[in-house]
């Protein structure tokens, strides 16, 4: 493989969204937010996930559900704590 090439491959792989085939099936299959299936595939508990973000579970766990609304900066605290991009969390 010429180098050129193999540079393309590299920078277009840097830009896909990947999500895993669990956090998927969670979501698709068991009807579970993006948010939530993320936090069950890392296997971090909603007390967790609060105390990383600096807001009580109660909170937190508003944000899970299907149907939450969350603003652009919301996502940014919880991909940061899950360790992943924002993108992983709205593809």
């Amino acid at each position: 493989m010429h180098y050129d090439e193999y540079k393309k491959l590299i920078d277009r792989r840097d830009r896909e969204v990947t999500i895993p085939h669990k956090v998927v099936g969670l979501n698709v299959i068991e009807g579970k937010s993006m948010v939530r299936a993320w936090r069950e595939y890392k296997k971090i508990t909603q007390k967790e996930m609060a105390a990383k973000m600096g807001i009580s579970q109660a909170a937190y766990s508003q944000m899970e559900k299907p149907d939450a609304n969350l603003r652009r900066s919301t996502l940014e605290k919880i991909a940061s704590a899950l360790n992943i991009s924002v993108d992983q969390l709205t593809e």
